[in-house]
């Protein structure tokens, strides 16, 4: 085994001179890609129908081939599930993602080809492990076992095509050397009933080394908390004394980083933040003391942006990588080696950087609040929290905001939230949130001046689990399901406070 980690080692390692010429020459790759996928896809029904074979540059992509969602290429992703070949990309597709989405939102089907599996997924994975061999170079988490902690994942074998969440895809096509250091076994970690999945894990690594960890936050705390508690320990190293990394992705970090913290009486684990969604692998954190991500240039996907003003996207306004500017939330469009063509994803980024180009996510595009025109999205908020919680020694596990009407056309937020650790007075909490999040959005401060258009939020807090819960009775327990946080309306909000 200890020649099988020298070889990974060195093989991830030399991985770093490809990553920092992409990194020193972003804009060419981007346009190899572009030119590249167009002209692999250009005899596809959906090439044909518009004219790949007359696109030459970026100019005539962009006149041509319409920005689309998921319901505009759905009629083309039910012609590739009934097994037709060369609908989007060439050849017959396989595989397709089952993204779950947020509480509300229906599931879609993302198709995974053979080059979006291993030039996206499979090659970010390992542009991650050698950005962190090179932060870490006396890393050890070759030494052990890792621990994936995936969806609740059902591979539907009865239809032509296979379908699961999308960690259960990667999971049953990784490399033997990955899989040799899986630590639970592939039933266990594809199992779709999410309270045996929690046993299993537990039952099958107490006894191993585990160095590293990955999976969404909430889903993992759940499993850590019921394994401490079995255990009747206080510290996960007294179970685990090696282990090293904990990856994560796909909420802001900051709400959970000191819950995690709270698992170690000694030596907290190396924290790496990842995009890596159903439709392909968009970046990861570079600098260990920094939680941005490098934009990833050069695995198939060709990204362009839309700016987001007051919750909407202006489509006319859309431009490629190289004219996009600092600090202004963009809707992210890609075009991907998996045949999502011109696909508005639905997350708002920011770039944090030029060069290299590095980003921030946001939220979701619907995930916003502006009834009252104060433009507060999720950003404004997890940076209130983050203040808040550490100024009350409070730890919050889960959240909404919603506007609130009064009959004078006046309004405020009304916040439901789930702590892990409660504040000893919730009307100092809910003053410092109000403060603070005036100090960062001067539009809601605007608004909140002299209590004339936004009055002070009303906060309810529930019980442990209540979320939990709700995600369990809607069928949405698992790995990659999650709660969004900001409603530009009540219709959602109406629903949980009846359960109050």
């Amino acid at each position: 085994m200890k020649i099988l980690n020298k070889i990974i080692s060195i093989k991830i390692k030399n991985r770093i001179k490809l990553i920092d010429d992409v990194v020193q020459q972003p804009i060419k790759y981007q346009t190899e890609i572009l030119k590249s996928n167009i002209k692999f896809s250009k005899n596809t029904l959906f090439g044909i129908q518009n004219n790949f074979k007359k696109i030459t540059n970026y100019t005539d992509f962009k006149s041509l081939i319409p920005i689309n969602n998921y319901e505009n290429l759905k009629p083309y992703i039910k012609l590739a599930q009934k097994g037709e070949r060369n609908i989007l990309w060439p050849k017959k597709v396989k595989w397709f993602a089952q993204s779950a989405g947020t509480t509300n939102n229906i599931s879609k089907f993302i198709p995974i080809t053979e080059e979006s599996l291993q030039f996206c997924h499979f090659k970010s994975g390992k542009d991650m492990l050698a950005i962190y061999l090179k932060n870490y170079p006396n890393s050890k988490i070759f030494s052990g076992k890792s621990l994936m902690v995936g969806g609740s994942t059902n591979i539907n074998t009865n239809q032509p095509y296979l379908s699961g969440d999308l960690s259960g895809i990667i999971i049953k096509n990784l490399p033997i050397w990955v899989q040799l250091k899986r630590a639970t076994s592939l039933r266990t970690t594809l199992l779709k009933n999410w309270e045996k999945k929690i046993q299993n894990i537990i039952t099958e690594t107490v006894q191993k080394n585990i160095t590293n960890i990955s999976g969404v936050p909430s889903w993992t705390i759940i499993i850590i908390s019921t394994l401490l508690q079995k255990m009747e320990v206080k510290c996960l190293r007294n179970i685990w004394p090696n282990l090293e990394l904990y990856m994560h992705g796909g909420v802001d970090f900051n709400n959970y980083k000191q819950i995690f913290n709270g698992f170690f009486r000694e030596r907290k684990p190396n924290y790496l933040e990842l995009y890596n969604a159903s439709e392909g692998f968009f970046g990861i954190q570079n600098e260990p003391d920094k939680n941005d991500l490098l934009l990833l240039v050069n695995q198939g996907v060709f990204y362009e942006f839309i700016a987001i003003k007051n919750g909407q996207e202006r489509d006319d306004q859309i431009i490629p990588l190289q004219e996009v500017k600092l600090n202004v939330i963009y809707s992210m469009v890609i075009s991907t080696n998996g045949g999502l063509w011109r696909y508005k994803i639905g997350d708002t980024i920011k770039f944090t950087s030029i060069n290299p180009y590095k980003i921030k996510i946001i939220g979701r595009v619907q995930s916003f609040i502006n009834a009252f025109g104060e433009e507060v999205n999720e950003d404004h908020v997890n940076e209130t929290i983050v203040y808040v919680t550490q100024k009350t020694n409070s730890i919050i596990k889960e959240y909404i905001v919603a506007p609130f009407f009064f009959q004078d056309n006046s309004g405020c937020h009304e916040w439901i939230i789930e702590f892990e650790i409660p504040p000893e007075n919730i009307n100092i909490f809910k003053r410092l949130l109000d403060e603070k999040l005036q100090s960062i959005n001067s539009d809601y401060n605007a608004k909140r001046n002299q209590n004339l258009l936004i009055k002070e939020p009303i906060i309810h807090v529930v019980k442990r689990n209540f979320f939990y819960q709700l995600l369990k009775e809607k069928d949405k327990v698992g790995g990659q399901n999650k709660i969004q946080r900001l409603y530009n309306n009540r219709n959602f909000i109406e629903l949980l406070i009846k359960r109050l």
